[in-house]
């Protein structure tokens, strides 16, 4: 063979095995996918407050009670997020994904037929688990798959799907309630799970890379009950057996705490916390963040719908302004994550949300609809800003072996923020409404209710501007080595 042929020959072979080895993968199919996955549980969350009041008129609970719809989903969520991390890290991520899109599925279709409000709240609770799985995969999945110039924006992206979430739930929550009865919400949730599951099978090995490490059963025995009684302490706040629960988890915290510095594989990245400030305090921002913002629709779908007696439909399209914004600004959030330093941008989106939930503590039953969708616009501005940003910092703080273990910490961060956030106003309702019904005569207690959530609220979120602040000091350090 002459030199000339045989060199076109050994190009050809060149070629064919760069084909072979080219990805048959797309990012923007996996991103997608993953999105949808993503979206799920705030589309279910937020529709499903337009559906509170449904719910309780058909299985006759009051206030308290209907607190739980939501806050079941929450409890079972952060008691196995970190789990869920770890598992990913060390089974595979897309398989635990694909396992949690499963188990929410089933949650719905079940939720679906259910008889009694003990069995909604059991299903409820199988859907955070399955919701868990996701969420602590995946941000890991995402940030796998892009570099740190593209990150922020494909988080971005991920991200608006959880605001997505919130803008199409309120409003498609109140026109499935109205005309085909709270169930179909879970119907429809059901069905968005399926193209997620049908290309499961596709997605590329290397994101579902395992780290064969023991896993740390003590951690998750000591993290479920901990979680468990902190939440059902806070929720009974103003009893004995309450204090008594609070004062058993914070016990129980700090074994979980000591246990996991020792552990070789934790489920808390305890060393992680202790020695990467940026990690740390960006958590602790996300926490406060969610702990502040996350049972505004709750309350004001209630407010809506008693106080001012809109429809389900009507109070749905209004609470549609918040996420909707939130929609448009956390894509550009993230990708200006991109060319500077999140911390700024995160500490700017908390100031706007603490601006308007302190415009919020002066909601009376005549407050024009303009000043309150003024108000959603301005938190939805605020949040929009703060969790691109958020999350793309505490990713992009850690290596790559502690990607699910970060995702699984934004995740919890999240789920318990909004746990603390429902546990609030359920202390609050408690010390102020009782344990009885939402009716006409305890209006007025409701509306003080409402208003000392948000206050609350309020207090809140200043101090994590302070904490985020603390964090965009460290990052400025961090830039100047």
């Amino acid at each position: 063979m002459d030199p000339l042929r045989h060199g076109i020959v050994a190009i050809r072979r060149r070629r064919r095995t760069d084909q072979s080895r080219a990805p048959s993968y797309s990012r923007s199919v996996i991103l997608a996918l993953v999105t949808v996955a993503t979206f799920l549980n705030p589309f279910t969350g937020s529709a499903i407050n337009l559906a509170l009041p449904a719910i309780g008129s058909e299985f006759s609970v009051d206030a308290t009670t209907l607190a739980w719809v939501s806050s079941a989903y929450l409890l079972a969520s952060v008691i196995f997020l970190l789990p869920a991390g770890r598992l990913g890290d060390s089974r595979g991520r897309i398989r635990i994904f694909i396992l949690g899109t499963f188990v929410y599925m089933a949650g719905s279709l079940l939720t679906v037929f259910t008889a009694s409000i003990e069995m909604l709240l059991v299903f409820r609770f199988l859907q955070g688990i399955g919701g868990a799985l996701i969420y602590a995969n995946s941000v890991a999945l995402i940030t796998h798959l892009y570099p740190p110039g593209e990150r922020g924006y494909a988080i971005g992206i991920n991200v608006t799907a959880v605001y997505a979430g919130l803008s199409l739930g309120p409003f498609l929550g109140g026109l499935l309630t109205q005309f085909f009865g709270w169930r179909s919400i879970f119907f429809v949730t059901a069905a968005l799970a399926v193209p997620v599951l049908l290309y499961g099978g596709k997605f590329p090995a290397f994101l579902n890379e395992r780290h064969q490490d023991r896993f740390d059963v003590p951690g998750l025995l000591l993290s479920s009950v901990f979680l468990f009684c902190f939440f059902i302490g806070l929720t009974q706040a103003t009893t004995p057996m309450g204090m008594l629960l609070l004062a058993v988890s914070l016990v129980l915290g700090i074994a979980f705490y000591l246990t996991e510095k020792r552990q070789p594989s934790p489920l808390l990245p305890v060393t992680t916390l202790e020695k990467n400030r940026v990690f740390a305090f960006s958590n602790a921002a996300a926490l406060i963040n969610y702990s502040a913002t996350f049972a505004v629709a709750f309350l004001l779908s209630l407010y809506l719908q008693y106080i001012r007696g809109l429809e389900p439909a009507a109070a749905g399209t209004l609470l549609l302004i918040q996420p909707v914004v939130q929609v448009f600004v956390a894509p550009v959030a993230g990708r200006l994550s991109d060319r500077i330093l999140p911390g700024y941008v995160a500490s700017a989106g908390l100031t706007v949300s603490a601006v308007g939930l302190l415009g919020f503590t002066f909601l009376t039953p005549a407050t024009p609809v303009a000043v309150i969708a003024a108000l959603l616009l301005v938190v939805g501005i605020g949040l929009g800003l703060f969790s691109s940003p958020n999350t793309n910092a505490i990713m992009s703080s850690v290596e790559p072996h502690l990607y699910g273990s970060a995702s699984a910490m934004v995740a919890a961060m999240r789920s318990l923020g909004m746990m603390v956030s429902m546990g609030t106003v359920m202390v609050i309702f408690a010390v102020i409404m009782g344990a009885t019904t939402v009716n006409p005569d305890i209006f007025p207690e409701f509306l003080v209710s409402v208003q000392v959530s948000f206050a609350v609220f309020f207090i809140l979120t200043v101090l994590g501007i302070f904490l985020s602040l603390q964090r965009n000091r460290t990052d400025e350090e961090i830039e100047a080595r």
